[in-house]
């Protein structure tokens, strides 16, 4: 028993008794946690008795193995699911290098990209220059031969979401990607917006929801598991098009037409895409809907309780756009910042971030600073990712060369916490009277 708990992860002891009489399954269960002698103690003085345990119920559809408290939460279980709202989705892109295929700087991405495509540099050289080995799936010699090919190397440098807030530059070609997604992401290639967030999260605030207008990495929204990525619009496959094959023509949303025809029977007018879009932007944001349904989000894509009030949905849309809105940077409420760069010197490196609380202020050296950060800015979570230590933190030893974006990011923050508060108040109302699908 003793080699169990020098597993790094958790550990499941399951003992498993086969009843020859057919009866009733009972499940008991109990938890420890702490020190390893502290575990080793409790099962040297206990037996396998049910008083040691508590029992257990597991119910239709998940079959928790574990105490969760859903009982008065069930009819969450009746609400629409984001992926069937959006059934074009998929988790985000794998690289299986990003340090070689990403990166903050659109140049200094082209330049490894030349460097990688020149056949005159051995592939020994390229892989000790980049940190790169050859896997079994993936080769470097095949892999520069691929990109040789490419005559213009901006064609596949794309930007990217990272991180909440953080846009990157990648080099979007199969020849160095792992798991492209591109039967999704292309879609995001196009004028378009989309949700992001996740089926499962092990952190313990449900906070794993983000907007964006890109292509994202599968870390991006959800930092204990993948995260993915709903699509308002899909598009034509350019690839495909010829005068047999011609079966969409334009861009259409990934909405079921069922759902826009029980809204329109409902509201008695059709919502548009967007409409739907940020009212379940918005609901997503309500710290009520986050706590109440805890549970259920941390386990499954979550659902969405649709108003029957128009009113009440055309507000909580209204709010749902500001956040997204916030959340891609292109708010007219960020261009006058909350927060400022300020210091002396002309050292501008981020070498050594902390936040002074009595100060509200975030240095990135013992020189430069931001300040007009509260507590609560400083400390909001997305994804279970802190977004300003977060954003400071991968990009250390550079220069702070874009501080006017961070104060917008502050901002959006500082914003959103403001729209929460607005979102919960109409939150209850949300769920007096719903649409019956």
């Amino acid at each position: 028993m003793r080699s169990y708990f020098d597993i790094q992860q958790g550990v499941a002891i399951a003992l498993f008794v086969r009843n020859k009489k057919q009866k009733e399954s009972q499940v008991f269960h109990t938890d420890l946690f702490g020190l390893r002698e502290n575990k080793y103690d409790w099962l040297g003085k206990n037996e396998f008795l049910k008083d040691n345990y508590m029992q257990i119920k597991p119910h239709s559809p998940y079959y928790f193995l574990v105490k969760r408290d859903t009982l008065n939460i069930q009819h969450y279980l009746g609400w629409k699911k984001t992926n069937d709202i959006f059934p074009v989705n998929n988790v985000g892109i794998v690289t299986s290098r990003d340090r070689f295929v990403i990166n903050f700087n659109k140049n200094e991405l082209k330049n490894k990209i030349l460097q990688f495509k020149n056949l005159s540099q051995p592939d020994e050289i390229i892989a000790q220059a980049f940190n790169l080995k050859d896997k079994s799936t993936w080769k470097i010699k095949d892999a520069r031969k691929n990109v040789t090919n490419i005559n213009y190397i901006d064609t596949n440098i794309k930007q990217i979401l990272y991180r909440p807030f953080d846009k990157r530059y990648i080099f979007y070609h199969q020849a160095v990607i792992e798991r492209m997604r591109h039967e999704v992401m292309r879609h995001m290639l196009e004028e378009n917006r989309a949700i992001i967030t996740a089926r499962s999260n092990k952190s313990s605030e449900m906070d794993h929801f983000f907007f964006t207008d890109s292509i994202m990495e599968t870390k991006c929204g959800e930092r204990t598991t993948q995260s993915a990525i709903f699509p308002l619009y899909t598009y034509p496959d350019k690839n495909k098009r010829d005068l047999f094959n011609q079966h969409q023509t334009e861009k259409e949303a990934n909405i079921p037409p069922a759902l826009f025809e029980q809204l329109s029977k409902n509201y008695e007018k059709t919502p548009t895409p967007e409409d739907i879009l940020y009212y379940i932007y918005g609901v997503f944001y309500s710290n009520i809907y986050r706590e109440t349904y805890a549970e259920f989000l941390k386990i499954d894509f979550p659902r969405v309780p649709f108003t029957a009030d128009y009113d009440l949905f055309e507000k909580m849309g209204e709010l749902g756009k500001e956040l997204a809105d916030l959340h891609l940077l292109k708010s007219p409420a960020l261009d006058l910042p909350v927060a400022k760069f300020q210091g002396s010197g002309d050292n501008d490196r981020i070498q050594k971030i902390s936040y002074k609380e009595d100060e509200q202020r975030i240095y990135i050296n013992k020189d430069k600073y931001f300040e007009g950060i509260p507590p609560e800015v400083w400390n909001y979570h997305i994804g279970g990712y802190q977004v300003l230590h977060k954003y400071l933190k991968d990009r250390k030893g550079r220069i702070m060369d874009d501080a006017p974006r961070y104060c917008r990011i502050v901002t959006a923050l500082s914003k959103t916490i403001e729209i929460q508060e607005k979102i919960d108040d109409i939150y209850p109302e949300v769920e007096n009277e719903l649409v019956n699908f």
